[in-house]
């Protein structure tokens, strides 16, 4: 653990350089990216003096829980080999939503050189202005929409 801890630190890595690492090794068109956060847990931790620890929910706990919130996509090409493609460590700091991290990362691996042909998500990310950017984007998406929302499709609704 603290080797691992020294090597990071001796570097200043991106997300960009995750994706120049695994570029060569996955097929970059017509795939699926999958957005997606987790909570890594970190019940010893305070946060009034540890940066990036708050309280996020956890869908592995079913409730709010002391962490980091990674964000994260994935991206899965014909053959079936998935690996990640970009990632965030949620800042408060920042004065960023999940959602504005998810159209930011997804931004970035479009211009980085990823052609996925579909997007997925949880219902979390199935709001109406990322549902938005991946169609202006030319993607097919496949999300979760959650209970409290209604969908319109070719003049239908549904809830």
């Amino acid at each position: 653990h603290d080797s691992v801890n020294r090597f990071l630190l001796r570097e200043q890595y991106e997300p960009k350089d995750l994706f120049d690492e695994i570029k060569l090794s996955i097929n970059l068109v017509v795939g699926i990216l999958s957005g997606d956060d987790t909570v890594i847990d970190k019940p010893h931790s305070d946060p009034k003096i540890t940066e990036l620890i708050g309280y996020y929910y956890s869908g592995r706990h079913h409730r709010a829980v002391k962490g980091i919130q990674l964000i994260t996509l994935y991206y899965t090409d014909l053959s079936g080999k998935s690996v990640p493609v970009n990632y965030r460590i949620y800042n408060k700091q920042e004065g960023k939503t999940k959602n504005d991290y998810l159209r930011e990362m997804m931004a970035e691996v479009l211009v980085w050189g990823l052609s996925p042909k579909t997007v997925t998500t949880d219902s979390w990310y199935s709001r109406q202005k990322n549902l938005k950017f991946f169609k202006d984007k030319g993607l097919d998406f496949l999300t979760g929409i959650a209970k409290n929302r209604s969908c319109s499709i070719d003049g239908k609704t549904f809830t």
